[in-house]
């Protein structure tokens, strides 16, 4: 089944609307929060992961759109410039869910996409700035 990544921005007024919900009841979506940062009267943000038919996640994003949410492709990568990485570890101890790691034989760097949340967080760890996300 088809899936997406997305990061929603919620602007103050529809903070607190269960769009969500809808996703579920009315498209038929199976939705999965990556990372949220949502509070009343306060623009809101969110990463999503949402599964379903490309017919429903289509009429999906169409309808957070309508709500008034800014919808975009969340990042799809993350990008290692080599020259620059000079293979610390340190992106590797502030990621939380396990996707970066240093491999046993050579201790080159190791990406499992399936695992990360986007949050950004080797990103700001690098010292070298060797890390960069792609949309």
């Amino acid at each position: 089944m088809p899936r997406k990544r997305l990061d929603l921005t919620f602007p103050p007024r529809q903070s607190l609307k269960p769009v969500i919900y809808h996703l579920v009841k009315d498209y038929e979506l199976v939705p999965n929060i990556l990372r949220a940062q949502i509070q009343a009267g306060q623009e809101g943000r969110m990463v999503l992961e949402v599964t379903g038919s490309k017919e429903d996640l289509a009429s999906g994003i169409e309808f957070l759109e309508s709500q008034g949410l800014q919808v975009n492709e969340a990042a799809s990568d993350i990008c290692l410039d080599e020259d620059l990485c000079v293979t610390c570890g340190l992106c590797t101890a502030v990621c939380k869910p396990g996707a970066l790691a240093l491999s046993p034989g050579d201790y080159g760097l190791v990406f499992d996409k399936d695992k990360c949340v986007y949050c950004e967080a080797c990103v700001v760890a690098c010292p070298r700035r060797a890390i960069t996300l792609t949309f």
